[in-house]
Parts: C-alpha cells; sequence; structure tokens
C-alpha cells in the first residue's frame, strides 16, 4: 500500500501547494502556475497505485481529492478531482483493456490523459493557458517517460534471467 498512500500525500501535496504559491505573470500577459513543472509525479505514483491496488484506485483518488478539500483550496480540489477523475477513468480504460506490458501502459496512459487532465484542471482554476497547458503536459512526460524506461528494462532483465 505504500504507492497508493504515496499517491494519495501527493495529491493533496500539490493541491496545497497550487493554493499558496501563486501564479507567476509572463511577459506575454499570461499567468503561469509554477507547481505544473512537478504534477507528472503524481502521476507516475498513480501508476504504481493502480498497480498495487487495481480499480480501487478511484476510492485512493477521492481521498485525495476530499483530503485536499479540507487542506487546500475548495476550488482547486474540485478542479483537482474533475481533472483526475477523467484522467483516471481514460487510465483505468487504458490499464483494464489493452493487456500491454505494464511499461507500455504508463506511456499510453500518459500521453492520453496528461495533456486532458492538463486542460480541465488549469481550465477550472483560472490558468488555462498555452503556456501551462504544455509545461505541465510535458512534465508529466517526462516523469511517465523516465519511469517508462526503468520499467520496461526491468522487464526486459526478467525475460532475459529466464531465456
Amino acid at each position: 500500500m505504500i504507492h497508493t498512500i504515496a499517491y494519495i500525500l501527493s495529491i493533496v501535496a500539490v493541491n496545497y501547494g497550487f493554493t499558496v504559491i501563486p501564479p507567476i505573470l509572463l511577459p506575454n500577459g499570461e499567468m503561469w502556475a509554477p507547481l505544473s513543472l512537478i504534477v507528472g509525479f503524481i502521476f507516475v505514483v498513480r501508476d504504481f497505485a493502480q498497480r498495487e491496488v487495481g480499480h480501487k484506485i478511484l476510492l485512493a483518488m477521492l481521498a485525495g481529492g476530499i483530503l485536499s478539500w479540507l487542506m487546500a483550496s475548495p476550488s482547486v480540489a474540485l478542479a483537482s478531482v474533475v481533472a483526475f477523475a477523467v484522467s483516471e477513468l481514460l487510465d483505468w480504460a487504458i490499464y483494464s483493456f489493452t493487456g500491454c506490458r505494464f511499461s507500455k501502459r504508463i506511456l499510453m496512459s500518459s500521453a492520453i490523459s496528461t495533456p486532458l487532465d492538463s486542460i480541465v484542471f488549469l481550465g477550472m482554476i483560472g490558468l488555462f493557458s498555452l503556456p501551462n497547458i504544455i509545461i505541465m503536459t510535458t512534465s508529466k512526460m517526462v516523469g511517465a517517460v523516465f519511469v517508462f524506461l526503468l520499467v520496461r528494462r526491468r522487464e526486459v532483465m526478467k525475460v532475459d534471467r529466464f531465456a
């Protein structure tokens, strides 16, 4: 359950961060949320948590949302829950129905769900801008590619050991 607990706590931490760390005004007049750089961590932890608890990952997401509601801004918590719910349903479908290796599911689910999550979340908290969407999505994908490579390496090592 370590990954599931880490997932719940990371949801709360980043939502709290969005509440207390103000956006920065960019030279083009748009606002940029610095926390968008680290949100990708949550998606990676979620992949491991989902492997740990399966479909109950939706309960973990809900727990993170409820705790965020209590500890962060209700508007940020609501945006987080809605965005996670949308992206989580996509992830759940990919994890449940593709039958691909875990490493490939990490990459596929991130490529599909992270842009959508970024768009929904940033739109709901009033920071919808192309720079924010690109930075948030990129940070999520960098983490996903890193974990994909690590997991893929382990998968290949397991196959080589038994060959």
